[in-house]
């Protein structure tokens, strides 16, 4: 990236870091990556000691929400060396989201740049413990102080990452989701359910802790018209097979387009498995579980990775799937993309994007 300036931290807080008391995004590694867009231009890009940054109470995101946001996740292979799994994607994804948002779009290349480069320097944090990587959190807001509702004229886009282990620690149970048929989600036709953008997050917040006070981990969406058909799993991408069958909702502008989903159907695909990407009424799931063919529910996504599901419960009722453990597609599929992403399992796809210290 051309004209990147590195100022490197003068006390590293790696010697603090306890990875048997690690919490998901709480604890962020020594640097971050910041660049500014002003007078037409992404510039001044730079690597510098994580920490706060300068803003205005006036901030236009602080009143209107006018950002984009990315996750996606580095690890130690078995070889020694660290990958960055399909930045290329997160990076595209982020363009569209800015898209969307009315930021300007940052340059896909200039986003893989900026992410190699400081997962290189703070190469020390990502732990070697199965499981483990680095969590890396990209993020573009609107900048300017103004209170008039309309695009912003300045904007910062700042790279940050985290050590991290796993995301939920279900058992051998699997997740149990609470089917949601009050509460929406995101508009069903014309919204931002398919941008990365805060906004659809904070409305997940009433409904996801409702469900934790009933003894649920998440809850399952349904659309925000009818709520009839299945839309996302909490903030994750959710996989039915029925019988011989895998079917997932199909991407229709409310719901995101994950990367781990992508990469799920294409190691489907490689098997011989063809996914149904198409509406899934959850009325559908019901009869599949009175018939017998509701097999496995899983979920995925960048933190939660390939996470079985064991319970449903829709209006009072438990849909439980027949099959789990070690035997499941979920448990194979789990440990062929997290085999990929260790280097444990050839990357036949070119989908790891190599790191050098």
């Amino acid at each position: 990236m051309d004209g990147l300036v590195v100022r490197l931290t003068q006390r590293s807080r790696l010697g603090d870091l306890d990875l048997d008391r690690l919490v998901f995004g709480e604890v962020f590694s020594d640097h971050m990556f910041a660049m500014a867009w002003r007078d037409g231009a992404w510039r001044d890009p730079e690597i510098v000691p994580y920490g706060p940054i300068p803003i205005e109470p006036g901030a236009m995101t602080l009143h209107y929400a006018q950002m984009a946001f990315e996750g996606l996740k580095a690890f130690v292979g078995v070889d020694g060396r660290v990958r960055v799994f399909r930045p290329d994607r997160n990076a595209r994804r982020l363009r569209l989201s800015c898209r969307r948002m009315c930021i300007p779009e940052i340059d896909e290349d200039d986003f893989v740049a900026a992410v190699t480069r400081l997962v290189a320097i703070d190469r020390g944090w990502i732990s070697d413990r199965p499981g483990h990587g680095l969590y890396i959190r990209p993020i573009v807001f609107s900048a300017e102080s103004h209170l008039e509702v309309r695009p912003s004229n300045a904007y910062r886009f700042i790279v940050m990452t985290c050590p991290v282990g796993a995301y939920f620690r279900s058992g051998d149970s699997g997740l149990s989701l609470k089917v949601e048929d009050r509460f929406a989600r995101t508009a069903p036709h014309g919204g931002v359910g398919e941008a990365k953008t805060s906004a659809n997050y904070a409305t997940t917040f009433a409904a996801g802790r409702l469900a934790r006070d009933d003894g649920f981990d998440q809850v399952l969406w349904l659309d925000g018209s009818e709520h009839r058909y299945v839309e996302e799993a909490g903030l994750m991408n959710v996989f039915f097979k029925l019988g011989d069958r895998v079917v997932t909702p199909a991407l229709n502008g409310a719901i995101l387009p994950g990367v781990t989903r992508e990469s799920i159907i294409a190691l489907l695909a490689d098997r011989g498995i063809a996914v149904e990407e198409r509406e899934v009424a959850i009325d559908e799931i019901v009869g599949a579980c009175d018939g017998g063919a509701l097999e496995e529910v899983f979920v995925t996504g960048t933190a939660a990775v390939v996470l079985p599901v064991g319970r449903l419960n829709f209006r009072q009722r438990d849909l439980i799937p027949r099959r789990a453990g070690e035997a499941s597609l979920t448990k194979s599929l789990h440990d062929e993309l997290t085999g990929i992403q260790y280097g444990r399992i050839e990357d036949r796809h070119g989908w790891n994007h190599p790191v050098e210290s």
